[in-house]
């Protein structure tokens, strides 16, 4: 693909395998929040904030 008309995603993921392949020992600690963010996207991103905020509120309708 050319990197003139590579999508958003496309570039920062060859940018991060770049810099994996520059450091290998970056990701012994295997990957990081910006990891799992960036490979749900905003949609992704938004149902996991309301399934946190959904948990805190049985947990405090239940347990408090």
């Amino acid at each position: 693909m050319n990197k003139d008309k590579e999508t958003p995603e496309a570039r920062r993921e060859r940018l991060r395998q770049e810099e994996l392949k520059r450091n290998p020992a970056g990701s012994v600690h295997g990957g990081g929040l910006q990891d799992l963010i960036g490979d749900l996207g905003w949609k992704g991103t938004g149902i996991l904030i309301l399934l946190i905020i959904v948990g805190i509120v049985i947990y405090l309708a239940f347990f408090n």
